[in-house]
């Protein structure tokens, strides 16, 4: 399995029988590879429903003839418009021909549209992503909870963690996190986009490895195999 960081929460998950598109926020990401709303990819995975984790799925969805994996009120709303869907929700997972999907709880929110009238798009969710004999946890925007210890009881191989603070958990509550779910190698997520979630995420690493745990910040465009 190898990870590629294509900036704020959003990354390309390739296994050896799929490419996954987790969160793609490219079009209008200041942080975005030049390029990266272009890839191809199989499958497209939604943590939430809010614009920076959404933004270019359905473009992508409808030029790849990727299937959208998310949420039910998420399925919906995107199947509605066109899109291949499988609608999952927390707790609840699905074997697809490249391996394992299944959504977890995240402490967030989760909506989409005009601020005066936004859709309500279901609960926020985690992704727990299973193949090539490997596991992946994307933790979507979350605050940190205690139950993340159970997602991590059968062994995490990643972890891709918000540190920003201010709408998702920070470097101090990404620690605790950490403590909580145990993988073996983390990656720092939604931070820099924006001056509202400005961090220092080779602060946090340092910190992090202090604690016995191994943290790698990718810079947007770079690749780490799990």
């Amino acid at each position: 399995m190898r990870l590629t960081y294509l900036g704020h929460s959003c990354f390309l998950v390739e296994t050896a029988r799929a490419r996954l598109l987790i969160d793609p926020y490219l079009r209008e990401n200041p942080r975005a590879p030049q390029g990266a709303a272009d890839l191809s990819c199989d499958y497209i995975l939604l943590s939430h429903g809010h614009d920076d984790h959404t933004a270019d799925a359905l473009k992508i969805a409808l030029r790849c003839g990727a299937t959208i994996v998310a949420n039910y009120e998420i399925a919906e709303y995107f199947a509605a418009l066109g899109a291949k869907t499988h609608a999952l929700n927390p707790g609840g997972g699905f074997n697809f021909p490249f391996g394992r999907v299944k959504l977890t709880l995240a402490h967030h929110t989760s909506s989409l549209g005009p601020a005066l009238n936004p859709i309500y798009l279901g609960a926020p969710c985690g992704l727990l992503v299973s193949a090539d004999g490997k596991t992946l946890y994307h933790a979507g925007d979350t605050a940190v909870f205690l139950d993340m210890q159970l997602i991590g009881r059968a062994g995490l191989d990643a972890a891709l963690l918000p540190i920003g603070d201010n709408y998702t958990m920070g470097p101090d509550d990404a620690l605790v996190a950490l403590d909580l779910l145990r993988p073996r190698v983390a990656v720092p997520m939604h931070y820099d986009t924006w001056p509202l979630i400005a961090q220092d995420a080779a602060a946090f690493a340092t910190r992090a490895a202090q604690a016995g745990h191994r943290v790698e910040v990718l810079a947007p465009g770079a690749t780490l195999a799990i």
